[in-house]
Parts: C-alpha cells; structure tokens; sequence
C-alpha cells in the first residue's frame, strides 16, 4: 500500500491506496503548531478507525507548499511508520514524464496535478486547481509545463470581501438563481461563484487563443465541485487529481 500526504495551506490532503484504489481519504486543516507527535496521534486514530494498519504501508510520498511543517511530517512518518516518506522536491523532476517550468518556484503540488493530468488525459491541456489560491497550469501536447496563472481562491476572495466589510458575512459557495442579486447572500454568491466562473472561462479562452489550439480543461481540488455545472469550459471534475499525481510519482521514484 502507497500512503501520499498533500500539505497545503489551508488542508493536509492524504490518502491510501492499493494497486490503484484508494481505500480512504483524509482532509484536515493544516495546523502550523502541531508538533510531530500530535499529527502522529490523528494520523492513528484515523488508520484504527478505518482498520488500516501502518505496518502495511510499503511507500509513501510527501508533497508540501508549507516548509515549515516538512520536518515535523518527515519525523512524524519516521516513527510512525519505520521509514522515511519520499519528499517531493526539484532534484527528482528530470524522473517525471513532464517537462517543469522553473523547477525551485514552482509548487510542488501544482507538479503533482501536472503528473496526473498528462498520464491520464493527455495534452494539450489545463489543470484548475481550485484551493486556498486558484491555479491555472497549462501542460503542452509533448508534456511541458507552459505557464501557471495564480488567482486567489473562493474561500480567500470571500474571507477577504466579509473580513473587510462591516454588513456583509460568509456565505454558502452555491450559484445563486439570478446572476441579479435580490439580496445579500444572492448578491455575493453571484459575484463570488459566478465571477469566478467567468474567470475560468475567460483565462481558458485566452490561453487557447494564445496556443492556436484547443486544450482539455480539467478541474480538481476541494472547491471544483463548485464550478462544475457553472462553468462553461471545465470538461473534467477530478478532486483526487493532486493525490493521484503523488501515486503516479511513487512509480517514477
């Protein structure tokens, strides 16, 4: 069994798989002062609670976009598990089947939904990466990173509209039934789910006028249900496509 773990700045992503199923998958919020020893007590309680047991784990790969915990997980998995997890990180790039644009900036997780994208639905095409920042990577027909565009995600463009403004509160993130607000809540859901909806679109549009060519445009993360019937060019909804990269890179490793 493989163990990949995705630390991302607002959730830690990991999940279990055999051959090519995924037994379970876990998300919990990242905590910058958890010490190694309290992410090893949630990491056992959740394998006991799904009868999963550690001595099973033949691999594991860590990806992480926040430095400051890849020590604490590395010490955590050491003892947890008996092994250390491979790290994610630009000296094992040349090993990937796609070519990574600036390899020391890019992050590591935007390599992981590249990996994933390409083995299974080829190129030309887009990852939209729906989490605490909106990424939009572009992976050419022969497997080469051609550029990322970085927005900022729905939860931190609605966190920042209600933390700044003294009537207006969260929201549920669902399209409201007229882009005409009629009230508050309709008149942020509208601005929020379907703005960014157009943002979509229109960062798809220009990217294929600028390729001559059309692309596939594929759609993961915690939010991209969001935008799936909202949208106009996301083809593909594959909210495990950073965990599947992770798995995919076990093999290149």
């Amino acid at each position: 069994m493989i163990l990949t773990i995705d630390i991302g700045n607002t959730n830690i992503v990991f999940g279990v798989a055999d051959q090519n199923e995924w037994l379970k998958i876990w998300r919990i919020q990242t905590d910058l002062f958890k010490t190694a020893d309290e992410y090893e007590v949630i990491f056992r309680s959740l394998f006991t609670s799904f009868n999963i047991s550690e001595s099973a784990i033949t691999r594991t790969v860590l990806s992480s976009v926040v430095p400051s915990l890849i020590r604490p997980f590395k010490e955590m998995l050491g003892h947890f598990l008996g092994q250390p997890p491979f790290l994610v990180e630009p000296s094992a790039y040349k090993r990937l089947p796609i070519e990574i644009l600036n390899p020391v900036e890019i992050g590591t997780d935007i390599v992981a939904d590249a990996t994933a994208a390409f083995i299974r639905y080829g190129g030309p095409c887009m990852v939209i990466d729906f989490g605490t920042a909106l990424t939009f990577t572009t992976i050419s027909k022969t497997g080469k990173i051609l550029g990322v565009a970085i927005a900022p995600g729905l939860l931190t463009a609605l966190k920042s509209l209600t933390g700044n403004t003294a009537q207006l509160r969260d929201v549920q993130l669902v399209a409201p039934p007229s882009v005409l607000g009629d009230n508050t809540i309709h008149a942020i859901q509208s601005g929020i789910v379907l703005g960014f909806a157009g943002l979509v679109d229109s960062m798809v549009a220009r990217t294929e006028g600028e390729l001559s060519e059309k692309i596939n445009v594929i759609a993961t993360g915690g939010l991209s249900s969001i935008l799936r019937n909202v949208s106009t060019r996301i083809q593909v909804t594959d909210e495990n496509l950073t965990l599947d990269g992770l798995k995919y890179m076990a093999d290149f490793f």
